[in-house]
């Protein structure tokens, strides 16, 4: 098959400005062939080369004692002890799923799964963060369904508990949904697989399902902005199969047992061409590929398709030649394929063959560690308009103003589509803050989180950073975890655009301090650029998944309050509103400043609740909706009424930070507010669990009612 002539238009589709191209060209001497043209539009992308974000990324804190591996592999890996390591990350499949949510979010779970285990873990636990338009406008109803049915149908035929996440609905996703998904996994310590390949003439192996045709260019198409054709791009969403990929997991872990495996690499985006350069450029190496021992499902698949393929469940790997036949074996046992498709070469060169002819001779560290990075301009996010004088409202109303929304309605009709037990190890499920799996065979568990407020990061991108990742310290500290470590999914619009790049520039500060006062390095992530459609932008999402340590299991602080118990507020509350959700969800006014965020009372308000876990009968963090929320989702996850104290809207619903609800017997609560008395951290009595009703100051409901009109939002907008 003649490849096509390399032309000004053919450039631009390929998603390569002028300047790149003449770079290109410079580097090669030549025009490159069609197929070359192809490899650099995949590894220059911004999805592959961060070219507009490395800069800032590198300013983040990344390391600690407990941290083993940080950003730069497949995922991040941090130390719990025990000769133990949890391996996890999070990652975007957004612009796929907006085209085709079903298998867009599939592909997103698969994907995230295969780069805990190339890393030598089993996966434990998966979250997803999921973000969509208004629940009125025409597309919302639609990839919602499609999303949770992906989600739901490939982890759980896969086999991996769903434990927590999120969910929200705001206009600015109308054109661009957010499907970020966090998987996490255990391994040993000492048995770390990494993508690196070392050693001159070793075996290149193509391992799991066979190439085709599906999610060609998917990397690319992930890296622009969505127009006029946005169904004409359904060809790049690749296809999953989740049996395959649990018969890939068991072989590759088997493998890694067998010493066989050098270097081990998902195909992830850009399929064969990214993790063929990514494991070469590592290991300061050459890769020649011969295409015709690749295993195709479609006939007459040309060179360009097969290196640009993103066809799923599929890793590259670098073996130990005495150790081909055993690992032959081990993959014909779980009917996968195995192909020798390569080796290792000590020139910088990236040799492509197809059909006995040359399809790409190209040097790879260009590809790769010589990859386009920019300064790109930025501006400073303004200050927001003023928060305007609220309108009075009765505080019942107020409460039932945020509970029959979809974002804060409860979210079973999605996470019951969820496996979250399979595995026997899941010890708190989807619906109680963060969730919790036991580390098998010990007396440990791990907590998992997922947060970010876009409001927050829209009206000041620092704090709304900071913010992100506080409010993750809290939630694993209400458990009782102590956190570790973090991921982060930066999803932004288009970085071309000042005030865009302005945001992911004060998000990663914020974030970065955060990691860096909290003792919470972010040791993997993701970021999703162009996430707007014709010019508008979704709001600056800066999803955290975090990650801490239950160092025994009894040490679990309860999520759910018992009758009679007192009810603390542990933190200063000034009732701050700017940016709150009842502002946003009662009269659609989201103006004002984002709160504040004390780092150093975050770290000592979290440290102070896990040091006096003994003294707590149930905690949860404020956040949005602040105390009148939290209260009720206790009170009603415990089927118990809640009598709060405090009578006006800004205590009640204010959305100041690094604050804790917590719920204790009288003795314990005296004994909590002495020892914060001491220690210098703010603490106020506001009310009791028990009865059935919910009291607001002087208003009162029935617990029952409210409680019906909360579990039934969700279903009654999408059923």
């Amino acid at each position: 098959m003649q490849e096509p002539a390399i032309t000004e238009a053919l450039v631009t589709a390929h998603g390569l400005k002028p300047d790149e191209y003449d770079r290109i060209l410079s580097l090669l001497g030549r025009a490159p062939s069609f197929t070359e043209l192809g490899i650099f539009s995949a590894m220059w992308n911004e999805h592959c080369s961060y070219k507009s974000s490395k800069k800032w990324l590198r300013t983040l804190h990344t390391t600690g004692p407990q941290v083993i591996c940080g950003p730069g592999e497949n995922a991040g890996v941090v130390d719990i002890g025990d000769g133990l390591a949890v391996v996890f990350k999070m990652e975007s499949h957004n612009h796929p799923s907006y085209i085709e949510p079903r298998q867009g979010a599939a592909t997103g779970v698969g994907g995230i799964l295969r780069d805990v285990f190339t890393m030598g873990a089993r996966p434990i636990a998966a979250m997803n963060a999921l973000s969509f338009g208004a629940a009125d406008h025409p597309r919302t109803a639609r990839l919602l369904r499609g999303v949770v049915e992906g989600i739901g149908g490939y982890g759980n035929a896969f086999g991996v508990p769903t434990v927590g996440g999120e969910l929200r609905f705001h206009p600015a996703y109308d054109g661009n949904c957010l499907v970020n998904a966090f998987a996490a996994g255990l391994a040993r310590a000492d048995a770390i697989f990494y993508s690196a390949a070392s050693g001159v003439g070793m075996p290149v192996v193509y391992l799991g399902s066979k190439t085709g045709r599906d999610g060609v260019g998917g990397a690319t198409m992930a890296s622009a902005e969505f127009g006029a054709d946005t169904e004409e791009k359904r060809p790049t969403v690749q296809v999953g199969d989740p049996f395959t990929e649990k018969r890939l997991l068991e072989a590759c872990l088997e493998l890694m047992e067998t010493g066989a495996v050098i270097s081990i690499q998902d195909m992830g985006a850009a399929g064969l061409t990214c993790s063929a350069v990514e494991m070469g450029d590592k290991g300061g190496l050459g890769i020649r590929l011969d295409l015709d021992r690749v295993p195709c499902r479609e006939p007459g698949m040309s060179a360009y398709e097969m290196m640009l393929s993103e066809s799923q469940e599929r890793m590259l790997m670098v073996l130990r030649p005495e150790k081909e036949d055993e690992a032959r074996a081990i993959f014909a046992k779980w009917d996968l394929d195995f192909a020798v498709v390569g080796e290792t070469i000590a020139e910088d060169r990236f040799l492509i063959l197809h059909g006995n002819a040359v399809k790409a001779d190209l040097p790879l560290r260009a590809l790769s560690g010589e990859a386009p990075e920019y300064d790109r301009p930025w501006v400073e996010t303004p200050p927001p308009p003023p928060l305007p004088v609220l309108p009075e409202i009765d505080p019942i109303e107020a409460l039932k103003a945020l509970i029959a929304s979809p974002n804060h309605a409860h979210r079973a009709w999605v996470w019951e589509q969820y496996d979250s037990q399979v595995g026997a190890d899941t010890l708190r499920t989807p619906g109680l803050g963060a969730g919790i799996v036991r580390v098998h065979g010990t007396g440990k568990a791990l907590a998992f989180t997922s947060d970010v407020t876009p409001r927050y990061v829209r009206a000041d991108p620092v704090q709304g950073g900071r913010q992100a990742m506080a409010e993750a310290f809290r939630n694993l500290c209400a458990t009782g975890a102590r956190p570790l470590a973090a991921t982060d999914n930066l999803n932004f619009g288009n970085p071309e655009r000042p005030e865009i790049m302005g945001q992911l520039v004060g998000a990663i500060r914020g974030i970065g301090e955060a990691a860096r006062a909290l003792d919470m390095p972010i040791v993997s992530g993701n970021v999703s650029l162009y996430n707007e459609t014709e010019g508008k932008e979704i709001l600056p999402t800066p999803t955290i998944g975090a990650v801490g340590l239950i160092e025994e299991i009894d040490g679990i602080i309860p999520a759910t309050p018992t009758d009679g118990m007192v009810a603390l507020v542990l933190g200063a509350t000034n009732g701050h509103m700017g940016q709150s959700a009842l502002a946003a969800e009662a009269w659609g006014i989201e103006t004002g400043p984002a709160p504040a965020v004390d780092l150093e009372s975050e770290a000592r308000h979290g440290s102070f609740l896990r040091a006096h876990r003994d003294l707590i009968g149930a905690a949860t963090d404020l956040a949005d909706g602040g105390l009148a929320l939290a209260a009720f989702e206790m009170a009603a996850t415990a089927g118990i009424g809640i009598t709060l104290d405090p009578g006006d809207i800004p205590t009640l619903f204010g959305e100041d930070q690094g604050r804790y609800l917590v719920a204790c017997s009288f003795d314990q609560a005296e004994a909590l507010m002495v020892a914060a008395a001491r220690d210098g951290v703010p603490v106020a009595h506001v009310g009791r669990f028990g009865g059935g009703d919910v009291r607001l100051g002087h208003s009162t409901a029935p617990l029952a009612e409210l409680d019906a009109l909360w579990r039934g939002a969700l279903a009654g907008i999408f059923d």
